[in-house]
C-alpha cells in the first residue's frame, strides 16, 4: 500500500449510529423554491399603496415648491414644482405594479417572501429561526382592511421578514400556525419566549 495514503475508521454521525456521509451535492438536485406557487397579497393593496404613493409625492412637491419659494423666486418655486410633480405618474404606476410581484407562502420547515418592481428581491425565512411573531396594522391599512405580519430571529431588533398587504384574518392564521411551530420546536422545561395566549398583534 502506498505510504502517502491513509486509511480513517468510518464516522458516524452525532446522536446515531449512521455512518457519517458528506457527499457533493449538484446543483440540478438543489431544492428550487420558484416552482412553488405564491399567495397573491389582498386586492386592497394596490389602491392602499396607489394613495399613500400619491400623498408622499404631493407633500414631496408641495414641500420642494414651498422652499424654492421662500429661499428663491416664484420662476425657480414654479419649475422645481414642476419637476417633482412629474414623480406622480412613476409613483401610480410602481403602486399599480407592485402587488403583482409580491407573494407568499408557507412550507414546512419555511416561510417565503417575494416583492420588488425594479429591483426584485425572494426572502426564504427558515422557520427553525422565528422566534418571535408580530402582527401591525396602521390606520390607513385598517381602513382598507390591510394587516402585515413580522417575523424576527433570535437576537434581531428589528425583523427579518415583513409581508405587507394581508388580510387580517390571513395574518392572524399565518402568526398562529408560526407560534405553534416555536412552541412545539422549544423543550419541554421551557415556557419563555411565547406567552400562552400569543404575540399581541401590534398598532401604530
Amino acid at each position: 500500500m502506498n505510504q502517502n495514503q491513509h486509511t480513517h475508521p468510518e464516522q458516524k454521525g452525532p446522536g446515531n449510529d449512521s455512518p457519517f456521509s458528506n457527499e457533493p451535492i449538484t446543483p440540478e438536485t438543489l431544492p428550487d423554491y420558484s416552482v412553488v406557487e405564491l399567495n397573491p397579497v389582498a386586492t386592497a393593496y394596490r389602491p392602499y399603496v396607489m394613495l399613500t404613493g400619491a400623498f408622499s409625492a404631493l407633500v414631496f412637491t408641495a414641500v420642494v415648491s414651498f422652499g424654492a419659494f421662500l429661499f428663491g423666486d416664484f420662476r425657480w418655486a414654479l419649475g422645481l414644482g414642476l419637476v417633482a410633480s412629474a414623480s406622480l405618474p412613476a409613483v401610480l404606476i410602481h403602486g399599480w405594479l407592485d402587488p403583482r410581484y409580491r407573494g407568499w407562502a408557507v412550507r414546512d420547515h419555511d416561510l417565503i417572501h417575494a416583492y420588488g418592481v425594479i429591483w426584485r428581491q425572494t426572502v426564504v425565512l427558515p422557520l427553525a429561526r422565528i422566534q418571535h411573531v408580530e402582527t401591525a396594522t396602521g390606520p390607513i391599512e385598517r381602513l382598507f382592511g390591510l394587516m402585515r405580519l413580522q417575523c424576527f430571529s433570535a437576537g434581531g431588533a428589528s425583523a427579518d421578514l415583513v409581508i405587507h398587504g394581508l388580510r387580517p384574518e390571513t395574518a392572524l392564521r399565518i402568526r398562529t400556525h408560526l407560534l405553534e411551530r416555536i412552541r412545539s420546536a422549544e423543550p419541554p422545561e421551557y415556557h419563555g419566549g411565547v406567552d400562552q395566549e400569543g404575540e399581541t398583534a401590534g398598532h401604530e
